[in-house]
């Protein structure tokens, strides 16, 4: 489960930035994750909560924002939603697709104290 090592690293990058602020306690943390990241919002959630125990994040609370998958179907010439990475165009079912969102992890926020 790759979610540890990426909730490890995040709590990392929290504490860093905590640091950086003097905060004691991180209250919140906001997270964009797109459909197509290969994470599971659920999983990366659980093992947060392990990653904080003792940080400045411990007891935070997280939000993930998701995003959908979209690409530029070359074919098209129009943006298009993909719910698979190197899918097929939803409108002409080639192939020719750019996926241009929807899979990032990209911490957006953090509320401290």
């Amino acid at each position: 489960m790759h979610e540890m090592a990426l909730a490890e690293s995040l709590v990392e990058l929290i504490e860093e930035e905590a640091r950086k602020h003097a905060a004691q306690r991180v209250k919140t943390v906001r997270l964009a994750v797109g459909a197509l990241a290969a994470v599971e919002p659920e999983a990366l959630a659980f093992c947060f909560d392990a990653a904080a125990r003792g940080a400045a994040a411990e007891g935070a609370r997280l939000d993930i924002l998701y995003s959908p998958g979209k690409g530029w179907c070359l074919d098209c010439a129009e943006e298009v939603p993909l719910s698979e990475r190197f899918g097929a165009c939803p409108n002409c079912a080639n192939y020719h697709v750019q996926m241009t969102g929807g899979d990032e992890l990209r911490l957006i926020e953090l509320e401290i104290a």
